[in-house]
């Protein structure tokens, strides 16, 4: 059977512009699709909430698309989230009146209803009504690899009690193989003997390679989108599934015009937004957590390299299928109460140099050099999080707050040889049970913007870095000197490197007294110095 080809770039690509795409690329690209003989373009999500501005094709509203240029041979669509419409008070049909005119009345074909299987019932009664309309009508099942075998075959059971045109199923997490999209169409075809569609996601890098196994094994619906813009990583990309799909569809579509709005609009974006199978994306998709969480740290510069493998490891001990904003935002909720401690650094440190080695790789570069400073010169050393590089009898002590990191790494202290310092008194009772088996040094903390003040047992800081921390300990315990080993730095155009800069001058405008600087390599505006001539 011929397949049919619905590209949904706006739609999942809008997750990365907020649905605002500029007029000159709309055009572009529905000349595009029309030349490459795409069947469908679903322009984007109809929508009731109002949440954050989102452009349009968030909207997609009749009244929109009739401002658009649309090729006539052109057949559109839309999404709602079934869970807008299933939660509605007065009934997801009665939403749907507010989104919907009957067919007749309106430039939309083609409605995809987006959703999780405890919702499937309660949303294909939403789909009797846009029958009754007069649309195509599609499920989208979102999040097919949570779901047992007897769940897919019930889903396939209660699909074919309904009117509806195509089943979709979605590899929301992006990490089935071609044999598992196989299986889950041969337990679909158990019950439903309807058109099926596939949506994949490309986490590893195999949604062109399962779109066309799902093609082979019967279902001809297939997504796709404009170099994969999609949510996370992304998705089969269109141009590639156009020539795969050469040879089976009957009229032959050009892709030139597609591949020069590809150079001309999207590859920038591209560069923008950075969409595209990555590293991190890879392991959210191989441990089943939810790709947002990937997209939303590489967009903010708080999270670094470290911190993103942190949270994966994270996740994947607690679960990550479902995209919650607040496991993103703990650091802002991580401490809890006023700062307050029971550790003085000041018993420690007083009078002495400190050494605090960071994570870069200038500690390993340098490891011989630091190791013989630190025996002949016997400074106080603290050493950030987990790191390793140092052998374990030079570290005095560890220090971490980052909450992050603590919720990744707490597991590990135990297993030091060193004390810990960290808000022991102020973490949630979780983490304070995980670390039972270490030593802890107590020494509290409260973050706030733009200050540095350090107290017999707290401090506060303006980040809840562990290099601002570990600043505060050396401040608090009256060292003599600080010197750093392992900062590195970041590119000067990464965003990293400004708010480290800027962690280093709130420090040193609260503290001028105390030398503080660098002895490895560091871009960082610091006072630098030479291990090789201490």
């Amino acid at each position: 059977m011929e397949p049919v080809v619905l590209d949904c770039t706006f739609r999942d690509g809008g997750y990365h512009n907020d649905w605002d795409f500029t007029p000159d690329v709309v055009q572009d690209y529905l000349r595009a699709m029309t030349a490459v003989g795409a069947d469908y373009v679903e322009l984007g999500f109809r929508s009731l909430e109002n949440q954050g501005f989102k452009g349009p094709f968030a909207y997609s509203t009749d009244r929109f698309i009739r401002s658009l240029s649309v090729p006539a041979s052109l057949k559109l669509g839309v999404m709602v989230n079934a869970s807008e419409i299933v939660k509605y008070p007065e009934g997801s049909v009665s939403a749907l009146t507010k989104l919907f005119a009957p067919a007749s009345q309106s430039p939309v074909a083609l409605v995809r209803l987006a959703c999780h299987y405890p919702e499937l019932a309660g949303t294909l009664k939403a789909c009797d009504w846009l029958k009754e309309q007069g649309y195509t009508v599609g499920i989208n099942l979102m999040q097919i690899s949570d779901r047992t075998p007897e769940e897919i075959e019930q889903a396939g059971k209660l699909a074919a009690e309904h009117p509806l045109d195509v089943l979709y199923f979605a590899d929301s997490l992006g990490g089935l193989l071609p044999d598992q999209v196989a299986g889950i169409i041969r337990r679909l075809r158990t019950n439903w003997s309807g058109a099926l569609g596939f949506h994949a996601h490309d986490n590893l890098g195999n949604a062109l390679a399962n779109t066309m196994r799902a093609y082979r094994e019967g279902a001809v619906w297939l997504d796709s989108t404009v170099t994969g813009m999609g949510r996370g990583p992304g998705n089969a990309k269109t141009e590639y599934l156009a020539l795969e799909l050469a040879d089976q569809r009957m009229s032959h579509g050009d892709v030139t015009p597609l591949l020069s709005v590809i150079r001309k609009h999207f590859k920038p974006m591209q560069d923008t937004y950075g969409w595209g199978t990555n590293t991190y994306y890879y392991l959210a998709g191989k441990y089943g957590i939810h790709p947002t969480y990937i997209q939303e740290m590489l967009s903010d510069s708080r999270f670094s390299d470290e911190d993103i493998l942190a949270v994966i490891q994270h996740l994947q001990k607690v679960g990550g299928k479902k995209y919650n904003v607040a496991t993103l935002e703990t650091g802002r909720h991580f401490f809890q109460g006023e700062a307050r401690g029971t550790w003085s650094p000041s018993e420690m440190i007083a009078g002495r140099e400190v050494l605090i080695l960071g994570p870069g790789a200038g500690v390993s570069a340098h490891r011989h050099a630091l190791e013989e400073y630190i025996e002949n010169c016997h400074p106080f050393v603290i050493a950030l999080n987990t790191l390793g590089t140092i052998a374990p009898h030079l570290i005095n002590i560890r220090a971490a707050c980052h909450p992050v990191r603590m919720l990744a790494d707490c597991g590990h202290y135990a297993q030091f040889p060193q004390p810990l310092a960290t808000p022991a008194s102020m973490l949630p009772g979780a983490i304070r049970q995980a670390l039972s088996g270490a030593q802890l040094l107590d020494y509290g903390l409260t973050v706030r913007e733009k200050a540095f003040e350090f107290h017999s047992t707290h401090c506060v800081i303006p980040t809840s870095l562990v290099l601002a921390y570990a600043l505060a300990i050396a401040a608090s315990g009256d060292a003599s000197r600080i010197l750093l080993a392992g900062f590195d730095g970041y590119s000067a155009d990464d965003p990293r490197r400004s708010e480290v800069d800027t962690l280093f001058h709130y420090y040193m405008q609260a503290r001028p007294a105390t030398m503080l600087a660098a002895i490895t390599p560091t871009k960082y505006e610091i006072p630098s110095l030479s291990l090789y001539a201490l």
